[in-house]
């Protein structure tokens, strides 16, 4: 019975030794704090311009939650190139493994800082194709190492050739 006394005042003990230290916790909304530019938010950055509509993010998906559907349009010089016509993205199914983001061979597809996705209904969770053009085009450098490398934080918008890994 004494060692159970004991291990109460140690703990005890412990408790109040964080009363007098400084608090560490923030008080959000009202103050935020600057995220790591490897921050995987629940937003995605995506670059209509560097989509081939190859699906490979979908393919490398392991929940299988994005959704692409393509139709061809014939080209003189190259063949056919393919337009994207669905492309969705489940946010509430998705664990945001980022595999999508490293499955991409021509950068089109990134993971954004943004965490503020709260919804009541899951059909308002599911990012879809005019949402993802509207979304600031603020990558973030998980697995996207040449971005650090030339000094980007994650706090401006970059263009469709500044995000790019051969175009640096």
């Amino acid at each position: 019975m004494a060692l159970y006394g004991l291990g109460m005042a140690k703990g005890l003990l412990l408790t109040f030794s964080y009363l007098f230290r400084k608090p560490f916790t923030t008080q959000y909304p009202e103050k935020r704090l600057t995220m790591s530019p490897r921050f995987r938010g629940n937003t995605f950055v995506w670059y209509e311009e560097r989509c081939t509509g190859c699906a490979s993010c979908a393919k490398a998906c392991p929940l299988g939650i994005i959704r692409i559907v393509t139709h061809p349009r014939p080209r003189a010089d190259v063949g056919n190139d393919y337009n994207v016509d669905v492309f969705d993205i489940d946010t509430g199914r998705c664990m945001f493994c980022a595999l999508c983001v490293e499955a991409c061979p021509y950068d089109a597809l990134h993971m954004g800082g943004e965490f503020e996705r709260a919804s009541y209904r899951r059909e308002d969770l599911v990012i879809t194709l005019d949402q993802l053009r509207a979304l600031p085009k603020k990558p973030q450098t998980q697995f996207r190492p040449h971005l650090e490398t030339a000094g980007y934080k994650g706090d401006t918008e970059l263009d469709e050739h500044d995000a790019g890994r051969w175009s640096l």
